[in-house]
């Protein structure tokens, strides 16, 4: 019976690990903004990014999402936490992206520090 208690407690432990570690890193979320008829300069890097949720709108099928947050140039990538923007990254006349991968993931990897 004790090896039993001892999986179970081993397993409690892990699962509050788990749910302590999504707590602290669920909240930032990195959406691309685009559109299809834009295609040929998304944002190839986008999906490489870390520690963050990632998510795409076309603001084609969304306009309501392009409106809210004032998409005026494609692609436009916005970094929230908990909700609210705190770093936005857009594209230069040609609609071609200017921020790197590296200025993107540093800005993740900085909510994230001041987090603790």
């Amino acid at each position: 019976m004790k090896p039993i208690w001892r999986i179970f407690t081993a397993y409690m432990f892990f699962m509050l690990l788990l749910l302590s570690c999504n707590g602290a890193f669920g909240q930032i979320v990195v959406t691309q903004f685009t559109a299809d008829w834009n295609k040929q300069n998304e944002v190839e890097w986008f999906g490489k990014l870390k520690e963050c949720e990632l998510s795409k709108v076309d603001i084609v099928k969304y306009p309501k999402l392009q409106k809210k947050h004032g998409i005026v140039i494609v692609p436009t990538i916005i970094i929230f936490n908990n909700g609210e923007e705190v770093k936005r990254f857009q594209a230069d006349i040609s609609f071609k992206m200017v921020a790197t991968r590296k200025e993107v993931q540093a800005e993740i990897d900085k909510l994230i520090m001041n987090k603790f």
